[in-house]
């Protein structure tokens, strides 16, 4: 995947235009995530990724008592045939609530034996104890990213297939610990999203303290928010601005 590839593209699921851009009419909003993919070609092919909101957390426990809802198979269907059909990647992004990272992951195990999809954790939507979903930041630690990885790995060499995107987003220093004891594993790239919102300097700064110890194995992403990034006449960052970032992302979402 890398150094070939720059993975850039869209985040959304249906019927939540809050989530992302991903949402309503897909050959729209496709032909939208490839103008702005496309700007990210530079010194690499651009990857399009159709990012997913698979598992989407809740404002209430539901009858399981696990404050979450997962998509039906036949949304990620559809979101799959889309991405296909622009040659990109489906990944599919889980927001655990009170359940937990490994249980949702492997709850869409079938279409991750597929060589186009990938995954992609939210730890500020995992929660603890009594924890209410937006009410305060969830957090995860490197050996649960470890124990998903590994899964993904185990999949990846069994179906002899290719490395497989797996995205931790990040949105501060609180939602990740331990990120020292994340290790590499055999056909996963492993990626970190860095969720800074706002305007374009604490969103730099964000970035470049969140990205300063991170594991040499570990590759830098960048997310850019179409609505928080340009509150109170604020301008989005251009590719250009993105792509002069140190280290260079290789993985752009915009939400």
């Amino acid at each position: 995947m890398f150094p070939t590839y720059r993975l850039a593209g869209f985040c959304g699921t249906p019927g939540a235009p809050a989530l992302g851009r991903l949402t309503g009419n897909l050959q729209t909003k496709t032909k939208q995530l490839l103008s702005y993919a496309d700007k990210y070609t530079g010194d690499r092919k651009v990857l399009p990724v159709f990012e997913l909101i698979t598992v989407i957390v809740m404002g209430a426990p539901g009858k399981d008592g696990k404050w979450r809802r997962r998509v039906p198979d036949s949304v990620v269907d559809q979101y799959l045939q889309v991405a296909r059909a622009s040659k990109g990647l489906l990944i599919l992004n889980i927001q655990p609530g009170h359940s937990d990272f490994l249980t949702e992951v492997k709850a869409y195990e079938k279409y991750l034996r597929m060589p186009d999809v990938g995954v992609a954790l939210d730890p500020e939507w995992a929660m603890k104890g009594k924890q209410k979903p937006g009410a305060v930041y969830g957090q995860t630690t490197g050996a649960v990213i470890n124990d998903v990885a590994a899964y993904l790995s185990g999949i990846v060499q069994e179906g002899d297939l290719p490395e497989k995107a797996l995205i931790f987003h990040q949105v501060n220093d609180h939602v990740l610990k331990e990120e020292s004891v994340i290790v590499a594993h055999p056909g996963v790239a492993l990626i970190k999203g860095v969720d800074g919102l706002g305007p374009k300097g604490p969103k730099i700064k964000t970035y470049n303290y969140l990205v300063k110890n991170m594991p040499a194995h570990v590759h830098a992403g960048f997310k850019l928010f179409f609505d928080e990034d340009t509150k109170n006449g604020g301008k989005l960052m251009s590719p250009g601005e993105v792509l002069a970032l140190t280290p260079v992302p290789e993985y752009v979402m915009y939400e």
